[in-house]
């Protein structure tokens, strides 16, 4: 790689980083000089955008090589930082830290500990760099279903790998659009619906007309203003508390001082108060479940009788529009209320328990191995949830198509080796950094919000509950008008979001952390979008001619191909389906079992077939969507599908994948052996170096 080329990538990330800062303290100056925080939000949002949109435009192709797989010319660094920005995802960026804040280090026994992600996620990469980057790059291929179709030959293989990728991606690419428009809805102030469009502007620009190019140097920018959007907000609630940025080695001395407040909240007498009503709330619900038809007819008579003595007695409008919108909101039929109040009795058991539901933060795992029974199985199924994950994590990095397609960008397999390095050391420094901002949002809000009297809470309160009321809700429950912790409850898509405003932050911070979300949520639906797309033209395609106008017609029907996904999962997005995290682990689980069988075998031992590869790559799928479906909350409540299995050693449905994955391995196995007793036509192992044909076949 010329001297010359790599002079002048320096001298561009050193132009947009002073580009950066140049925006970031005009806009601070502007909020000092009085400019409207209703500009502040779009400007940011708009001049980010424009500047990923610009450097798009400027690397658009109709190339193969170039559109595929960036030329193959990408430096091992900046591979890395492509890498880390494809990698933390609205997941890392937004939820990591709210996963913390919510469920401590460890977790309960029905949500696994935040740090399960993180060492799950930084084990992949050293499985990635250990197994699989190098042998990948030494092929030459352009997409992950390529190594299925070369390794195994025939249609079925590299068919699977595709629609396996389709799945995997878009699962991943919902939860990445629903975050663009959470956030470009607070930026904006718009709907969230308008804000996934806004957000899917940007989206399209990056990768529509470059493919694999424009997005690598889109995820160069993209990943240095998600690391500022970070490190920024962390460092400065740090300074506050503990009188240094350096928060990953100074956040231990705040873990003490929270263990006290937990301790003071647990015995709280004001706390009890509100635990109890949680807990009349979930009888109630508990009761209604008991026979749901008279119950609705019950709820709606007392409802009507309501109305009519608020009349009587010359009610305010105020209150009989009140009792009006809970006789609407009832449930229209018995399935619909079945499930809406099994949900209510859930939530209002967990908000029953002390701490308002979460564990205590810095517990190795719920329970006490020595305790009671009960307590026993607490233990326990924390830290069998914990390690499940962990595993998912670890196995579904190691096979997800977007991230492993990144290292067909590089020159050669050195550079594969150590662009995974690069790509470990710029992630560690946001995931050193997320554990820290947990705790140090936990202090603040222990310490200072949890007491304060209900007419001077902070504003942003209101206009979070106003953008999603899913993201915060603060009541009232046991009537003082002070704030106890069991009444607030964030979710966890919140927490990173706000911390700019629970600090008490310029809002140009909060402007510069949403972009960061905005960049964290872009970089990875590029790439996710692009891995879609070719799966779709390139893998599932017919088999074309080898000709450069053949190839080019592909380049052409992906961008095409691109631009429909995208807006399907803008669609599923606005739906809402489920929070970030969530979406993203169950991603996790299907790569994990769809992939890595088939691939670590395939890569590592010549005796497996094509029979066996897709023998493993129909049951790890099969037994990882079955155990989900069995499990999921719709089917405990439609016709009782989950009462025969129920969970297998407590493991939660997010963590199937820890089934799938062994179960993909049994299938290969068998198959082989079912080989070598009935031979079938040999596939043979690819040499290091052999190319695979290009995306014109």
């Amino acid at each position: 790689m010329p001297a010359s080329y790599r002079w002048r990538l320096h001298r561009n990330v050193l132009l947009f980083v002073l580009l950066l800062l140049a925006l970031l303290g005009a806009m601070a100056w502007a909020e000092q000089a009085g400019l409207s925080r209703n500009l502040i939000g779009p400007i940011f949002l708009f001049s980010t955008v424009m500047i990923y949109a610009l450097i798009g435009i400027s690397g658009r192709t109709t190339d193969p090589d170039e559109y595929f797989v960036a030329g193959r010319r990408v430096p091992a660094m900046y591979n890395g930082m492509a890498t880390a920005a494809d990698w933390m995802s609205a997941a890392s960026f937004i939820s990591l830290a709210g996963a913390l804040y919510l469920q401590g280090f460890s977790g309960t026994g029905k949500q696994p500990g935040g740090l399960a992600y993180v060492m799950g996620w930084t084990g992949g990469f050293c499985l990635v760099a250990l197994l699989i980057a190098p042998q990948l790059r030494a092929m030459n291929l352009y997409t992950l279903p390529d190594f299925f179709r070369v390794r195994y030959g025939g249609r079925w293989p590299r068919i699977l790998a595709a629609l396996a990728a389709v799945a995997v991606s878009f699962t991943y690419v919902v939860a990445q659009i629903y975050g663009i428009g959470l956030i470009a809805s607070r930026l904006t102030g718009v709907q969230f619906e308008i804000g996934i469009l806004l957000g899917l502007g940007g989206v399209l620009l990056c990768s529509f007309l470059g493919g694999m190019r424009a997005i690598t140097w889109t995820q160069v920018a993209q990943y240095i203003v998600l690391l500022l959007a970070f490190l920024i907000p962390v460092s400065w609630l740090a300074y506050q508390q503990l009188g240094t940025p350096l928060a990953p080695l100074a956040y231990g001395t705040q873990l003490a001082k929270i263990e006290t407040l937990e301790n003071l909240l647990i015995d709280d007498p004001a706390e009890l108060e509100v635990r109890q009503e949680f807990a009349r709330r979930a009888r109630m619900y508990e009761a209604r479940l008991q026979d749901v038809e008279r119950s609705m007819a019950d709820l709606r008579v007392e409802l009507e009788e309501k109305i009519r003595q608020l009349k009587a007695q010359g009610a305010d409008f105020a209150a009989v529009a009140q009792v009006r919108r809970e006789l609407l909101a009832l449930p229209h039929d018995p399935v619909q209320a079945r499930e809406q109040w099994a949900r209510a009795m859930r939530e209002n058991q967990e908000r029953a328990g002390p701490l308002g539901g979460m564990p205590r933060h810095a517990r190795a795992f719920q329970g006490e191995p020595t305790g009671g029974e009960q307590a026993r199985q607490a233990h326990d199924a924390s830290r069998t949830n914990f390690l499940a994950l962990v595993l998912c994590l670890m196995f579904g990095t190691a096979g997800l198509p977007h991230l492993l397609t990144r290292y067909y960008t590089l020159p050669n397999v050195a550079e594969a080796r150590s662009s995974v390095a690069w790509s470990l050391f710029f992630i560690a420094l946001l995931y050193l950094s997320a554990p820290a901002l947990a705790v140090l949002v936990k202090f603040e809000i222990l310490h200072n919000l949890v007491g304060s009297s209900f007419e001077d809470l902070p504003g942003w309160i209101a206009q979070w509950a106003r953008l999603d009321p899913g993201l915060i809700d603060v009541s009232d429950v046991n009537g003082d008008r002070i704030l106890q912790l069991g009444e607030i409850r964030l979710g966890a898509d919140l927490v990173m979001l706000a911390t700019p405003e629970l600090g008490g932050m310029p809002f140009v911070v909060s402007g510069l952390v949403a972009a960061g979300g905005l960049a964290a949520a872009l970089s990875t639906a590029d790439g996710l979008l692009l891995t879609i797309s070719n799966a779709l033209v390139h893998d599932m395609g017919a088999q074309h001619q080898h000709t450069p106008r053949a190839a080019e017609q592909r380049v052409i029907l992906s961008k095409f191909a691109l631009l429909a996904v995208a807006m399907l999962a803008a669609f599923v997005a606005a739906l809402k389906p489920a929070e970030i995290l969530a979406l993203v682990s169950t991603s996790f689980s299907l790569a994990a079992s769809a992939f890595f069988p088939a691939m670590a075998c395939g890569l590592f031992s010549a005796r497996v077939d094509r029979r066996a590869a897709v023998a493993g790559m129909l049951v790890g799928p099969a037994v990882t969507i079955g155990y989900m479906v069995l499990n999921s909350p719709a089917a405990r409540h439609f016709g009782g599908l989950a009462a025969a299995g129920g969970l297998w050693w407590g493991v939660q449905p997010v963590s199937a994948g820890v089934f799938g994955v062994p179960a993909g391995f049994v299938a290969i196995a068998l198959g082989v052996l079912f080989s070598t007793l009935r031979p079938a036509p040999a596939s043979r192992p690819v040499a290091p170096g052999e190319r695979c044909p290009g995306p014109g076949l």
